[in-house]
């Protein structure tokens, strides 16, 4: 777990959120896993890095097989929410999980 996910994840905990999986594997073939999941509702969050230094995520291959990742997960009933470092500020992403899991 890189540095803003440890961030994201003491955001989630520090609201009194119900705490997620960490590096969920959902695709029983796949080694695909999410950053973090809530398998019950099927709710999965993405962290994306590296996104304005060309990071795996924004280059030709890592955006191919995230497509791939994403859509495969969307097929099998998950709601995947993305977010970057820049999510982090004002607590953007934190407030999209809250919504995403009930707790406005």
């Amino acid at each position: 777990m890189n540095e803003h996910e440890r961030k994201l994840l003491k955001q989630i905990t520090g609201a009194g959120l119900p705490a997620p999986v960490v590096e969920y594997l959902f695709h029983p073939v796949r080694n695909w896993r999410f950053d973090f999941a809530w398998p019950d509702l099927k709710l999965a969050v993405e962290f994306e890095g590296a996104v304005f230094v060309q990071g795996r995520h924004t280059r030709g291959p890592g955006f191919v097989e995230d497509c791939e990742k994403y859509n495969e997960a969307i097929l099998r009933g998950w709601r995947v929410l993305r977010f970057t470092d820049k999510h982090l500020w004002k607590q953007r992403a934190l407030k999209v999980i809250t919504r995403a899991l009930g707790h406005e």
